[in-house]
């Protein structure tokens, strides 16, 4: 009976615990993603203001640093667009992030261009491809894709393949290229800078009436200072060895001096989860140590974890699991796994926690991929999961990753799944 009450007592702790705690990630989430932050990239220092806030954070929790301070601080490579990114068709100026983007890889370019016009559908006749090559000398190639349907995946990868050579490759002579597309926006960030502009525009356009297009791009490429930020609780009873949590908090960062990508979900939410089980475990320390880090430079191409993992600041090996969090906003349906089928005995206690405490819709399995910050970790012999939500909003790396619409459906729920499955250990 005492046994039960104690039981029951600390559950309800628990459960008060992160009810508070979801006010906390509402606020962590809505402050990373306010426009404040920029975006969290390299525009008007947006990742050194997201670095600074987490950091503050941290001590407020009371983490420990590894060294004197919390960051592990590196340099990286990265083409911004700290000033204009204007297109106009004839004398009607698009909207950034709503009608068009930007590829990330463009350089600053400003004049009005004639245009040449091409379906993506014809670009599968050969003749047609010789001839947009030499009619494009000095124009802007625009390049129709969204009638396009095909079911043949090869001959739609050879497709693509072609494109990206029309739009890159200096063999071609145009001053740049338009794709013109129905499918939704997604921006992206690069650590080059290429040699011709590049946008995509999704508009109810009639392509027939545009004659001249206006473009003015101011684009560079520089070396940007940025920073991991690392803290850990030390564990009561082996306080060598360690459980991780990780959650990259860079995003895209500003498409010239008005468009920025808030990133919500993509990944504010996932700082969020890591400082709300920060904070519990802060309260309830576990067995073994729980080190927390919240990763730089992931949109770029992991490019923070992989710093971390060849500059560790705790000995990798001693590592009994680690979990990456990223899209932590939705869960409607569940969460999915990477990892889950290669680290099968602990995704069947994560699915069995589950189970017995009806948290999530369901907990789905996927094999390994290296599409997040968890793949550095991986790769040099760390246990490791990588965990996304499932359902609710489709808004990613576009300008409606907002807080405002962020459902937060399960929150709390996947939280208590977490502790318990990090308290297994």
């Amino acid at each position: 009976m005492k046994h039960l009450f104690i039981c029951t007592l600390f559950l309800s702790i628990t459960a008060s615990l992160l009810g508070q705690d979801l006010e906390y990630a509402k606020d962590i989430i809505s402050k990373l993603s306010s426009p404040d932050f920029k975006g969290r990239g390299y525009v008007e220092e947006g990742n050194q203001i997201a670095a600074k806030y987490i950091k503050d954070q941290f001590t407020q929790i009371g983490l420990k640093p590894f060294k004197k301070d919390y960051y592990q601080s590196f340099k990286i490579d990265v083409n911004v667009f700290p000033d204009k990114v204007l297109l106009s068709f004839d004398k009607e100026e698009l909207v950034a992030g709503k009608d068009f983007i930007i590829d990330a890889s463009s350089p600053s370019l400003k004049g009005e261009f004639s245009t040449y016009t091409v379906s993506k559908q014809d670009l599968m006749i050969d003749a047609n491809v010789r001839k947009a090559i030499e009619q494009t000398a000095g124009k802007f190639l625009i390049i129709d894709e969204r009638k396009f349907k095909s079911d043949d995946k090869e001959s739609v990868k050879k497709l693509n393949e072609l494109i990206n050579f029309l739009k890159y490759s200096p063999q071609v002579p145009s001053a740049g290229t338009i794709v013109l597309t129905s499918e939704k926006l997604t921006w992206d960030i690069s650590s080059e800078q290429g040699g011709k502009v590049s946008f995509t525009v999704c508009k109810d356009i009639d392509i027939k009436t545009i004659s001249k297009i206006k473009v003015e791009v101011n684009a560079s490429l520089i070396k940007s200072k940025t920073q991991n930020i690392v803290g850990f609780i030390e564990g009561t009873t082996q306080p060598d060895s360690f459980l991780v949590a990780v959650a990259h908090y860079d995003h895209l960062g500003k498409m010239g001096k008005e468009v920025y990508f808030p990133g919500a979900n993509d990944n504010a939410s996932g700082v969020a989860m890591l400082l709300t089980l920060a904070k519990y475990f802060k309260a309830y320390p576990p067995k073994y140590s729980v080190a927390f880090i919240a990763l730089t430079a992931e949109e770029i191409g992991i490019v923070g974890a992989k710093e971390f993992v060849e500059n560790p600041l705790f000995d990798l090996k001693k590592t009994k699991f680690l979990v990456n969090f990223d899209l932590a906003g939705t869960g409607d349906d569940g969460i999915k796994v990477v990892n889950g089928s290669i680290y099968k005995k602990q995704f069947d206690l994560l699915t069995d926690l589950n189970s017995k405490n009806s948290y999530l819709k369901s907990v789905q399995i996927r094999g390994a991929a290296c599409n997040s910050d968890h793949c550095m970790f991986y790769q040099k012999g760390v246990p490791c999961f990588y965990i996304y939500t499932l359902g609710g909003i489709q808004a990613y790396h576009d300008i409606y990753d907002k807080y405002e619409t962020l459902p937060l459906t399960k929150f709390v729920d996947y939280a208590k799944l977490m502790i318990d499955f990090y308290k297994s250990f």
